[in-house]
């Protein structure tokens, strides 16, 4: 069973088999709708996934006086982190109603969850930078979703989990840039203890992309 590990950055996510026993279950006979209709989880994947909290809020790893100048990365770190963000969010409430398949259903409901909070704990810390922080995703991530928009079924399946790898992927050289040059203590502290958390959701996606048969380009 893949297990998740909490973070102390940014995202503080915790007791999630939830999630790696949806997809198991989407890889064996019937996964894709194992119990009737289809819906319905197992007892197992009730149980409430730890959302991120104040410890791995970015205001509280930054030190006094970060109001000033910073280095353009760290602020175009928090920017780009942000548009991705609401682009994965708007992303996987498009799932939540075009999707067919229960495992989808439920990857782009935690999704939703995770990328809504991290965007809400980056606040402070876009204040502190002086970030205008972004209404929504980039003009580029606009046009993904409206190419999502006009899919259902399958075929919005497979485009679905196939832009999220995308972004996944964009992310995590992101915040592995980041840890490893940041300016900011506050910020690459984060990064650091961010980056394993996000290798993990790509590693649920990639195997929720192997029970769809979908297949995704090699990170770069």
């Amino acid at each position: 069973m893949f297990s998740w590990r909490s973070s102390k950055g940014f995202l503080l996510i915790a007791s999630s088999a939830l999630w790696a026993a949806g997809v198991t279950a989407a890889q064996t006979p019937g996964g894709a709708g194992g119990t009737a209709g289809g819906q319905q989880p197992a007892p197992s994947q009730q149980q409430q996934m730890g959302q991120p909290g104040a410890p791995g809020s970015p205001s509280a790893g930054l030190p006094d006086g970060t109001q000033g100048n910073q280095a353009y990365a760290d602020q175009g770190f928090v920017h780009d982190t942000m548009e991705g963000d609401y682009a994965q969010v708007q992303m996987s409430q498009l799932a939540q109603e075009k999707s067919s398949s229960p495992d989808v259903k439920q990857f782009s409901q935690k999704m939703v969850q995770i990328h809504t909070e991290l965007n809400n704990q980056l606040a402070p810390a876009a204040k502190q930078l002086g970030v205008s922080e972004p209404k929504g995703p980039s003009k580029k991530q606009k046009k993904q979703v409206e190419q999502l928009q006009a899919l259902s079924g399958p075929d919005f399946d497979t485009a679905y989990i196939q832009a999220m790898a995308k972004q996944q992927q964009h992310d995590l050289k992101e915040f592995k840039d980041e840890a490893q040059s940041g300016q900011n203590p506050g910020l690459q502290q984060a990064a650091k203890q961010d980056e394993p958390v996000l290798n993990e959701h790509y590693q649920v996606l990639q195997k929720l992309a192997q029970a769809h048969n979908v297949t995704l380009k090699s990170k770069k």
